[in-house]
């Protein structure tokens, strides 16, 4: 496991495919005139996706909750395919303004995980619905949470046949089917829809809007993997990325995190090395091969650089840990310092990490309907997550210009469709 480049700290991983993000917002507004079986991590908030029940916490008199009868395959017309699953969706009509005033809806895409996550992590649709009189409407994708058509995800994996319509294009198919159902059901036939998501999520909303522009008049994908496609991004880019964040925060701690993987290979390599790495690092299960614990390390680091947001930055704090080390400490304190830092002093640390990799996401206007925002400060999914009175002012200000784009697109919408009606 050699270094990529001389600038890059982070081994190349050949056994899943790496995302690339650049680490600032990115909003993709697109809007309308009238391995290994490891599944990358693109959630807009750090969360399991493989949880499938309901916390108490997540409970709410605002959210109803509802099943749709999903189509499993939507494009062939074998027998099987017109088997149905029950697909949850979740709504709050507190601020709605009604069918009859034509009030918008706001769609939440769910992505790889379950949806309780994103009913409190996910801020947009709640904090801008009073502005917008706007419907909150949250779908979960399939094979997900409480839509998973097998039940769980390990019986969903078994083979090719239950792992078929694992795909996006049926997930944005199964989001166009519920939000048809839910305009019906509400008699809402003029309520424009603007749909929303983050990262993979992101993903779908750009894609709906392209796919199904008859029914959504808009689409904010925020750190958005839209580019991340052989011979368009370097597979090596993400951790490229990673990389500068941490150089940037302290050339120390980039230099020790650097030469630390040749030392941990070092370690391995001697009589009973492994076992010398599992007691100075406090692995609860004795490791088996180094490669175990470089992984577990160079996913806190992409984690860490991931979701750095104010008011704590989580690559400052690991470099805090690094550079902070007592004096003496030679390269492996250093490191263990480090982690000690990000994630607690703990009796011991599971190396059984979920990868959470990001993307590459359009960073400048491709026309004058799909803008692009960014900025240098920025976290993944950071805009749309819920608003605190700490937040930095370019981050209001981010949001503020994100606002006053769909109230754009809902002023030429309404516009429009009083002209069509007479």
């Amino acid at each position: 496991m050699g270094i990529p480049t001389s600038s890059n700290f982070f081994p190349m991983k050949s056994h899943k495919f790496q995302y690339f993000h650049s680490l600032t917002l990115f909003l993709l507004l697109v809007s309308n005139t009238v391995s290994s079986n490891k599944i990358p991590i693109l959630t807009p908030i750090l969360q399991d996706p493989y949880q499938t029940k309901h916390s108490s916490s997540f409970a709410s008199s605002e959210l109803k909750t509802y099943f749709y009868d999903q189509t499993i395959d939507h494009f062939s017309y074998g027998p099987q395919s017109y088997k149905t699953f029950k697909q949850r969706y979740v709504i709050n009509f507190k601020y709605w303004g009604g069918a009859k005033s034509n009030s918008p809806i706001l769609a939440y895409l769910g992505a790889e995980a379950s949806l309780d996550g994103d009913l409190v992590g996910i801020g947009f649709l709640s904090e801008n619905a009073p502005t917008f009189k706007a419907l909150q409407v949250y779908i979960e994708h399939r094979y997900y949470g409480e839509s998973n058509p097998f039940g769980t995800m390990e019986e969903a994996m078994k083979n090719g046949s239950t792992r078929a319509h694992f795909n996006s294009a049926q997930a944005i198919a199964d989001y166009a089917k519920v939000l048809l159902h839910i305009k019906k059901k509400l008699s809402a036939k003029n309520s424009p829809i603007i749909v929303i998501g983050g990262s993979y999520g992101g993903m779908l909303a750009s894609w709906f809007r392209l796919k199904y522009p008859h029914i959504a008049i808009g689409a904010l994908a925020s750190s958005a993997p839209i580019l991340y496609f052989d011979d368009i991004t370097p597979q090596n880019g993400y951790y490229s990325i990673v990389t500068k964040d941490f150089k940037e925060a302290s050339e120390s701690c980039y230099e020790t995190i650097r030469k630390s993987w040749s030392k941990i290979d070092e370690i391995a390599s001697k009589p009973n090395g492994l076992s010398i790495l599992t007691k100075r690092f406090k692995i609860c299960k004795p490791l088996k091969k180094s490669l175990k614990l470089k992984d577990y390390l160079d996913t806190m680091y992409a984690t860490a650089a991931q979701y750095n947001k104010p008011p704590n930055y989580p690559v400052s704090e690991v470099c805090k840990g690094i550079d902070g080390a007592p004096k003496g400490s030679d390269i492996i304190d250093k490191i263990f310092n480090g982690m000690v830092a990000y994630k607690g002093n703990r009796s011991c640390y599971d190396t059984r990490s979920i990868p959470t990799q990001t993307t590459v996401g359009v960073l400048e206007d491709i026309s004058d309907s799909v803008l692009a925002i960014s900025t240098v400060k920025g976290s993944h999914c950071l805009d749309i997550v819920p608003a605190k009175t700490s937040d930095p002012n370019w981050l209001v200000l981010q949001r503020k210009k994100e606002v006053d784009i769909i109230k754009g697109w809902l002023k030429k919408y309404y516009i429009e469709l009083v002209a069509f009606k007479h």
